[in-house]
């Protein structure tokens, strides 16, 4: 997962099966020198001039030169987890970053953080001794960043087990606010131990102000999410259907919302009209392969889709 950056932050990503994409010039160049084999969530970081500086698929941080960063191995997300990882950079800071990592399902692990500085080994960096703290778990793997609206600090938004408490955390120059705020709406996503109903995925619009949630057990919604507050409120269930609903990703201008399913499908929504689930249109069914997964809008306002096009 990459945190929207105005200038180069957010210029080169690593996903996938060692594949990246580098947009420093405008059109994405691919990039085959990615270290890490994953199937889900990751993140990349750069700094504003668009030069790499680490990635992670919140277990395993590789540094800007390809190599496993000092102490960075054994965080405590996961490879089946949609957003395992994302980076935030510490407000005030210049050389601190945040890795919040959300365990598998709602495993034990649950949601945490690490911490790197790029001070430490020569201008390589290093996950400091805060390494894996345990914010709260159980958790479910859904998880959303954006700014805050003072412009400065930003909010990490999450989703309880067998509740339906969306917990939202203030990070700040003095760190991780770990009094979160907690908004009761939406959909329960509940289970027993061996349930696997606690995918999905956490996306913020652009301008902070819409929040969109997908779940494996069968169900996407859209709220007004308060970027002064961190409440969230009015909530639309967008659609109910078998299989799997998964990704989701805004369109730049706010005015449409793509939602996936894992049995084939791609839906879109127009956000500017009165009755938003009405305006549903599939733009895409394969009928079941290649599976449609995670969406991103890359710097350049086109999508990046993430398509399995076979079961290993």
């Amino acid at each position: 997962m990459l945190v929207s950056q105005a200038q180069g932050e957010a210029n080169i990503w690593y996903f996938g099966q060692n594949a990246g994409l580098d947009f420093n010039n405008g059109n994405p160049v691919a990039l085959t020198n990615g270290q890490f084999v994953t199937d889900e969530g990751c993140a990349t970081i750069s700094n504003s001039s668009g030069q790499l500086l680490f990635y992670t698929d919140g277990i395993t941080v590789y540094n800007r030169n390809h190599t496993i960063m000092v102490n960075g191995t054994g965080l405590t997300g996961h490879p089946s987890s949609t957003q395992s990882a994302t980076i935030v950079p510490k407000p005030g800071s210049t050389t601190l970053y945040y890795i919040f990592t959300t365990d598998n399902e709602h495993d034990p692990d649950g949601f945490r953080y690490s911490i790197v500085d790029m001070d430490l080994d020569n201008g390589n960096g290093a996950v400091t001794i805060d390494k894996n703290v345990l914010v709260y778990t159980p958790t479910i793997e859904n998880l959303g960043i954006t700014k805050h609206a003072n412009g400065v600090d930003y909010w990490i938004i999450t989703h309880g087990w067998n509740s339906n408490s969306f917990i939202a955390y203030q990070l700040t120059a003095s760190g991780l606010n770990l009094t979160p705020v907690i908004t009761n709406i939406g959909a329960t996503i509940t289970g027993g131990t061996t349930d696997f109903v606690a995918a999905g995925t956490i996306k913020v619009s652009p301008s902070g102000s819409k929040l969109a949630f997908t779940s494996v057990s069968d169900i996407a919604q859209l709220f007004d999410f308060n970027t002064a507050t961190g409440v969230l409120s009015n909530v639309i269930t967008l659609i109910t259907e078998p299989g799997e609903l998964y990704g989701a990703a805004f369109s730049p201008d706010e005015s449409l919302l793509y939602i996936s399913n894992s049995f084939g499908k791609i839906h879109q929504f127009n956000l500017n009209t009165t009755d938003i689930p009405n305006s549903i249109i599939t733009i895409y069914d394969s009928g079941g392969f290649p599976i449609p997964g995670q969406m991103q809008v890359g710097p350049d306002n086109k999508y990046i889709l993430h398509l399995v096009v076979k079961l290993l």
